[in-house]
C-alpha cells in the first residue's frame, strides 16, 4: 500500500513537471512576441510632431513594424481559428512566422520610406538625390532597429544586404515627381504579405484580394498620422544640414 501510494505520487509529480515544462516552453515563445506588443503600446503614446530626421525615421521604422505585425498576425489568427494558440507550441511554425515577419516588415519599410521622402520634400526643384537620401535613411533606420531579429533567423532566411540592394534598385527607378496618390506607392507590402504568410498556397490563393486589401486599409491610419504630425520644412532643413555635413 505504501509502495502504491509512493508510485502514484511520483506519477502525479512527473505529470505536473511535464505540465510545468510545457507551460514554461509556451510562455518562453509567447514572450518572444512581447516586443511587438510593447512596440504597439509605444506607438500609441507617441504623438509629437515629426520635425527632425530622427523623429521621421523612427516613425517609419515603428509604423512599418506595426503594419507588418498587425496584418500578418490577424491573417494567421483568421486562418487558424481556434488552433491559433497552438502556434506557440510549434517551433517550425514559429520559425516560419519570424521569417515571414522580417520579409513583410522590410517590404512595409520600403513602401513607407518612399512615401515619407515624397511627402516631406514634394518639390519639383528638389534633386532626386535628396529624395533617395531621405528614403534610404528611413530604410536603414528600420533595418538597424531590427538587426537582432534579422540575425536571429539567419542570413540564409533573410539577408540585410540583399534587402538593401533591392531597395536601392527601387530607388533607382522611382519617379519622385509622378504625383501618384499615396496608396499607389504602397506596392511592395501587399505582395510580400501574400508571398510570405506561412499559409498553404492553395488557401492563400483564395484569400489574395482580401489579404492585400487588408494591408492597404491598415496603411490608411499610418498615413493619416504622418500627415497630421509632419513638419516637412523642419525635416527638409535637417536633411540639408545632414547632407551638407558630408553624410
Amino acid at each position: 500500500m505504501v509502495d502504491f501510494e509512493r508510485s502514484d505520487g511520483t506519477t502525479r509529480q512527473i505529470r505536473q513537471e511535464k505540465g510545468l515544462w510545457r507551460l514554461t516552453s509556451i510562455l518562453t515563445k509567447v514572450l518572444a512576441f512581447l516586443p511587438d506588443f510593447v512596440a504597439r503600446l509605444k506607438i500609441r503614446r507617441d504623438s509629437g510632431p515629426l520635425d527632425s530626421l530622427d523623429r521621421v525615421t523612427a516613425f517609419v521604422s515603428t509604423r512599418a513594424a506595426f503594419v507588418a505585425q498587425k496584418t500578418l498576425y490577424s491573417y494567421l489568427k483568421a486562418r487558424m481559428g481556434t488552433r491559433y494558440p497552438s502556434m506557440f507550441e510549434d517551433d517550425v511554425l514559429i520559425s516560419s512566422v519570424n521569417i515571414a515577419k522580417m520579409h513583410i516588415y522590410t517590404a512595409c519599410l520600403s513602401d513607407l520610406s518612399v512615401h515619407a521622402a515624397i511627402r516631406v520634400l514634394h518639390d519639383e526643384s528638389v534633386d532626386d538625390s535628396a529624395y533617395r537620401a531621405l528614403a534610404m535613411l528611413c530604410f536603414r533606420r528600420g533595418l538597424d532597429d531590427n538587426e537582432e531579429q534579422a540575425l536571429n533567423i539567419g542570413v540564409e532566411a533573410f539577408s540585410i544586404h540583399e534587402a538593401l540592394d533591392e531597395f536601392e534598385r527601387r530607388l533607382a527607378f522611382q519617379d519622385w515627381h509622378s504625383g501618384l496618390p499615396a496608396p499607389e506607392l504602397f506596392t511592395a507590402s501587399p505582395a510580400a504579405l501574400f508571398r510570405w504568410a506561412p499559409i498553404a498556397p492553395q488557401l492563400k490563393r483564395d484569400d489574395k484580394e482580401i489579404l492585400q486589401n487588408s494591408i492597404r486599409y491598415t496603411w490608411r491610419e499610418a498615413r493619416m498620422q504622418f500627415e497630421k504630425r509632419i513638419d516637412g520644412a523642419a525635416v527638409a532643413a535637417d536633411l540639408n544640414r545632414f547632407l551638407a555635413a558630408g553624410n
